[in-house]
């Protein structure tokens, strides 16, 4: 059962978001710890609940709440100022969940940009980009299966050979984004695809940080249908590698 424990404290207390302290006007926060999973049109059933647990897993574990317009907990800018890290899951085609999206795309920029935590899975990714989407990266994104030298032909589900921090490793991958960044842009790049583009990193935006990957370190299990499976059997390490990668230290050049 996902947490959703929040603490009393004074309507005037400082509190810490994304190591910026700022006045807090509510008489609730949510602990450091604590994560928004957008689930809602702009997601496709099963991706929010897989972020979650991915976090609630993560070796440092977040206490997870889904926002979003059918949730408990709307998505707005008192809502992401009361957390620490902020998570869009996978989903549909960009446009059609732009329309969706578009309209958080002020409240979730300014949050970032003092000093949040924004973590984008496949289509959350391409939405950390600029066309459309919320602007968050030093650069766009493009579709993997599209470049030039491309192993992945399809739009369907796949497995996906990159190189993560050196070392091959495959992936759950639905037609996921490839990030074009800023030859002068500061990032940690944790993986490449097989043509060299980009298939995950870490960058600044403001006081805040972005991550962004295109294939799924979420999947699990019950993903893998028709036969599909994964060679390195199915783990959890490079999820959690991205998301403490995220929440620490400062991106370096490319």
């Amino acid at each position: 059962m996902l947490n959703r424990r929040t603490f009393l404290i004074s309507a005037t207390a400082l509190v810490t978001i994304g190591g910026t302290v700022v006045a807090s006007a509510d008489s609730t926060r949510i602990r450091s710890r604590s994560a928004l999973v957008y689930r809602g049109p702009a997601s496709s059933p099963g991706c929010p609940e897989a972020v979650a647990r991915l976090l609630e897993s993560a070796p440092d574990p977040y206490d997870v709440t889904f926002c979003g317009p059918g949730e408990d907990v709307p998505l707005n800018a008192q809502t992401l100022a009361r957390a620490s890290l902020y998570a869009q899951p996978g989903g549909g085609e960009l446009k059609s969940a732009w329309v969706h999206m578009e309209r958080y795309a002020e409240p979730i920029r300014d949050w970032v940009g003092t000093g949040g935590h924004y973590l984008g899975f496949c289509l959350g990714g391409y939405l950390a980009g600029a066309t459309p989407g919320f602007g968050l990266l030093p650069g766009d994104t493009a579709r993997y299966i599209s470049s030039r030298g491309s192993d992945i032909d399809t739009t369907g589900n796949s497995i996906v050979k990159v190189s993560w921090r050196g070392e091959p490793r495959s992936m759950f991958f639905q037609d996921g984004p490839l990030f074009v960044l800023r030859d002068d842009a500061p990032a940690d790049v944790l993986a490449r695809y097989r043509n060299g583009k980009i298939a995950a990193a870490v960058t600044d935006f403001g006081a805040g940080r972005v991550g962004v990957v295109g294939p799924h370190p979420e999947a699990d299990r019950s993903w893998y249908t028709r036969g599909l499976t994964n060679p390195d059997g199915i783990r959890s390490d490079l999820g959690h590698d991205l998301i403490g990668t995220l929440t620490r230290g400062a991106p370096r050049q490319i």
